[in-house]
């Protein structure tokens, strides 16, 4: 599969929140309940707040034949706050093309180290990227407890 990575445009934004609620309402149950997973992703889709969430913190997008299958973010500090796939192409390449993408741009800013809060779904991703689990933890998040994992990376 041939992907193209870019970055962020607000007219990504709709499509792009789409990904997030349909992994995390989809996939994710494998691992949450229904009351965990709603409590993650709140319906209905807030498109405006995810619009203002994105814009601030632009991720790199995955296009395949100009459509977004797939996000990552990376700040200034190593910290990888989201990364996603889209429901119908997961394990097809997608988050292993943005991470390496992901880390030659952390690389090249001289980042030393990547750290990211992992669910269970991203955990077995994460770790064959080489991340090392930290701490295992668990977020509040509209009344229920998520659990998610520390890992972290060093570039050097």
């Amino acid at each position: 599969m041939e992907l193209n990575i870019r970055g962020f445009t607000a007219e990504d934004a709709k499509a792009l929140t789409d990904i997030f609620y349909d992994a995390v309402h989809g996939p994710a149950l494998q691992y949450y309940s229904q009351e965990q997973v709603n409590a993650w992703a709140p319906l209905p889709r807030d498109y405006p707040a995810w619009q203002a969430r994105l814009s601030a913190k632009p991720p790199f997008v995955a296009l395949f034949k100009q459509t977004p299958v797939g996000f990552i973010t990376l700040e200034a500090n190593g910290h990888i706050d989201w990364t996603y796939t889209h429901k119908d192409y997961q394990r097809r390449g997608v988050a292993g093309a943005l991470y390496t993408h992901l880390e030659k741009q952390a690389r090249a800013q001289g980042i030393a180290q990547l750290y990211v809060e992992a669910s269970y779904l991203a955990r077995p991703f994460f770790a064959k990227q080489g991340f090392v689990q930290s701490s295992e933890n668990q977020v509040e998040r509209h009344g229920q407890i998520l659990v998610n994992f520390s890992m972290y990376k060093s570039l050097e």
